[in-house]
């Protein structure tokens, strides 16, 4: 497809109408069957909403409903005004979309507790793993600084929870994997109210933060020393630990 700067939709066939369904929703499905194919990537820009609503033979209130709902999960962006700048663009998903996603599906219980336990485990071992062998002075330098911060804030419940959350975030980053990353900031976002409300709960908070933090040495330190094995071993221990101690009542 053409670039931004230089729309080209003469190849109206792209924009044939499929299967009959509700307006917006046909166009949704056409663009993303256009998204998965790799005939739409990121920068790229749709056809005028009136060339768009004859190509699928659908309303121009349909396609902007539709436009509506994917800028909504951050897969299009929309920029008013006239000339090339203008115009619905393709968007690369942002970590936010994604994690509004999820944090919806988690208050509504779609997804357990359990289940992003487990998914952060699959995820934060690659991550630690993967930091043992791809880590920078810079990724070092920012898991050290989040580390020290959780050691100042270990009798602040809110500012340790910020800190943990920087410090997991941290590793990711490290991974070297942009998607791995994403994933567990959107998983982090998702949990992160109850999490907070977890650990307001806990009367011993002391000793609860003193033991995540010590956790979170152990992984630094495995991480740093370049074992990938010991490193996803003490991280999926700390989550697990983590998870049954601040989730379960006292």
């Amino acid at each position: 497809m053409a670039s931004p700067s230089t729309p080209d939709h003469a190849d109206a066939g792209l924009w044939l109408p499929v299967k009959r369904a509700r307006a917006h929703e046909l166009v949704i499905e056409v663009i993303e069957d256009r998204i998965l194919s790799g005939t739409l990537q990121v920068g790229d820009a749709l056809p005028p909403e009136r060339e768009l609503a004859a190509n699928l033979e659908v309303s121009r209130a349909g396609v902007r409903e539709a436009v509506r709902v994917l800028e909504s999960q951050g897969v299009l962006r929309s920029q008013p005004g006239a000339g090339a700048a203008a115009g619905t663009f393709v968007a690369a998903l942002p970590r936010e979309a994604l994690s509004r996603f999820l944090r919806l599906h988690v208050a509504l219980s779609n997804f357990t507790i359990e289940d992003v336990t487990e998914a952060r485990i699959v995820l934060e071992r690659a991550s630690a793993a993967s930091a043992t062998r791809r880590l920078t002075d810079v990724a070092r330098t920012r898991i050290a600084d989040a580390l020290a911060a959780g050691d100042t804030a270990l009798g602040d419940r809110v500012a340790f929870n910020e800190a943990d959350t920087r410090f997991h975030l941290a590793i990711a980053d490290a991974s070297g994997s942009s998607l791995s990353a994403a994933l567990t900031g959107a998983i982090r976002e998702a949990v992160r109210i109850p999490l907070l409300h977890a650990i307001e709960r806990k009367t011993e908070w002391s000793d609860q933060s003193a033991q995540l933090q010590r956790e979170h040495h152990a992984i630094f330190e495995a991480i740093i020393a370049g074992d990938a094995e010991h490193a996803a071993d003490v991280t999926e221990a700390h989550i697990r630990r983590a998870s049954s101690a601040l989730f379960t009542e006292d």
